[in-house]
């Protein structure tokens, strides 16, 4: 059995932990709130011009433009938003996983656009190339820092570096639910089947240049949206660790606490038991 000092210093350097992990919980509270409540206030903007450009794509009828058409060379490019910051369970590690173990990717055939050190971290180890690092957008992320990417991006896509471009982020759903999520930004893809009442649309100006201004701007809130949920689902997903960590430091502590107790009545006995016997041997 351990001695009284060893676990009363084991207890001590717990109880320290323990203080950590609450006080981390604490920010980590006070910021998913802030978070979520951007990951509300933009989510019906950005659903609404998801389904906005999927109608108007489903109306064009057949046209050839160069972001409806898939690019001349076979790289994918993905952008992973992953988090700067440990201490937050398994969030890192899931939403690299929809890159670094996609049955249908090989690594020299992807190229990653990291926007969070840890994920950038697991996609190198895993041989992906990283192709850009941008971990201080994690930070505040901002529309124009989308937008930043998306002009990116498709520059890559027009010059025949890469031939689709992949979004990999983390879906807020709640704060205790959080859904790693992939999806493709391009080729822009539209659902087979007739447009709704039969009307095709009309542009103004013509079709090739009204696509050239609407589909960046659908990529980009695309992005936007993607950034500001992962960083609510971040904050969510270092809240619950920090709050499990606290609960396992308790019963820690709980359990500690009753060997402590055990070693200082086996002491007493043990002293007892030798006073009683030099008692009777003096006797």
């Amino acid at each position: 059995m351990a001695s009284m000092r060893d676990i009363k210093r084991r207890r001590s350097s717990i109880q320290s932990t323990q203080q950590i992990t609450k006080a981390m919980k604490l920010v980590s509270t006070v910021k998913l709130q802030r978070a979520r409540g951007g990951a509300e206030r933009s989510k019906s903007y950005f659903t609404c011009m998801y389904d906005t450009v999927s109608n108007i794509l489903a109306r064009v009828g057949h046209v050839e433009h160069k972001y409806l058409m898939p690019g001349k060379t076979g790289k994918k490019a993905v952008i992973l938003i992953s988090s700067n910051r440990g201490l937050a369970g398994g969030y890192n590690n899931n939403v690299a996983k929809l890159v670094t173990r996609n049955p249908e990717w090989k690594p020299e055939d992807v190229l990653v656009y990291a926007i969070g050190s840890k994920g950038r971290d697991i996609a190198a180890r895993a041989g992906f190339e990283i192709r850009e690092d941008h971990p201080e957008i994690m930070e505040q992320p901002a529309y124009a820092d989308a937008m930043f990417l998306t002009n990116r991006l498709l520059k890559a896509f027009e010059d025949g570096e890469i031939s689709e471009i992949y979004l990999a982020y983390t879906a807020f759903k709640n704060t205790v639910s959080h859904i790693p999520t992939l999806i493709k930004l391009l080729p822009v893809e539209v659902e087979a089947g007739e447009a709704q009442d039969g009307a095709m649309m009309n542009f103004e100006p013509a079709d090739e240049e009204a696509l050239d201004l609407i589909i960046p701007k659908y990529i980009a809130s695309l992005i936007y949206g993607g950034l500001v949920e992962a960083l609510a689902s971040e904050n969510g997903a270092r809240m619950q660790a920090m709050d499990n960590a606290t609960s396992n430091a308790e019963e820690l502590i709980d359990d500690l606490a009753l060997m402590y107790n055990r070693a200082r009545q086996s002491s007493i006995t043990q002293e007892l038991t030798e006073i009683i016997a030099g008692a009777g041997a003096i006797g």
